[in-house]
């Protein structure tokens, strides 16, 4: 017991070597690790479970820009609901919004004309499971099954280049109500592809909120105030 405790450093030890910089060596250095790493872990929930979802505070995307347009992908977090029973239920399921920017000069885009198509789980899945070769297209319309059937038609196509070596994105946008057409291409290389795959994997749990029902930490409950835009998920139809 005597030569475990010399081994091991004391939290003094550690305090203080965390707090002027004095790591000896090696080992040293993996203790501070661990101890810090493991004291974040546990802060980040405490501020979690009191404080609601840090992550509404986090921005973060996957911009891919090109010579015709540029694209942005991001994920959007699904809103939960509260049953008279206490329990919780998803209200509106996530998505993977893709963002799109006509070029207007060398590595200049224009943001007035920036358009949305929001990926379901389902289409999510399409475009993780897409070969080397494979192209998949989705199309969506606000007023599917409606009078207004047709006004506003976004189609999104993903075709591999003929040698493999990446795909080519592109959205089209036809608006009858403005009487507009639009037309973004973003081709990407396989490694870009690669990305944008295994971030939609990582991400596909928590658009359908299944990490909250893992550690139950519910993060958007109706009626509580939230820093995340709520009308996030009709951004694909404001223009």
């Amino acid at each position: 017991m005597m030569k475990l405790s010399r081994l091991l450093p004391s939290r003094k030890q550690l305090s203080e070597k965390l707090l002027y910089g004095k790591v000896a060596d090696v080992k040293d250095s993996s203790w501070l690790y661990a101890f810090t790493f493991r004291a974040g872990i546990s802060t980040a929930r405490e501020n979690f479970a009191s404080k609601g979802d840090v992550s509404n505070q986090i921005f973060a995307s996957y911009d891919v820009y090109k010579g015709k347009a540029s694209l942005s992908v991001r994920p959007v977090l699904p809103t939960f609901t509260k049953s008279d029973s206490g329990s919780l239920r998803v209200r509106r399921r996530g998505v993977m919004m893709l963002s799109f920017l006509p070029a207007v000069g060398e590595r200049k885009y224009d943001y007035e004309k920036k358009q949305f198509f929001a990926l379901s789980a389902t289409e999510v899945g399409s475009l993780i499971s897409l070969g080397p070769k494979d192209s998949c297209e989705f199309f969506h319309d606000p007023s599917m099954l409606t009078s207004n059937s047709g006004q506003v038609r976004k189609t999104l196509s993903i075709k591999a280049h003929a040698d493999g070596t990446g795909y080519l994105i592109s959205l089209n946008v036809v608006n009858n109500i403005l009487k507009t057409k639009e037309y973004f291409t973003v081709p990407v290389t396989t490694a870009e592809a690669a990305v944008i795959k295994t971030a939609c994997s990582f991400a596909l749990p928590h658009i359908l909120g299944w990490d909250r029902l893992t550690n139950q930490l519910p993060r958007h409950i109706e009626g509580h105030p939230s820093k995340v835009d709520p009308k996030n998920m009709d951004l694909e139809w404001d223009k």
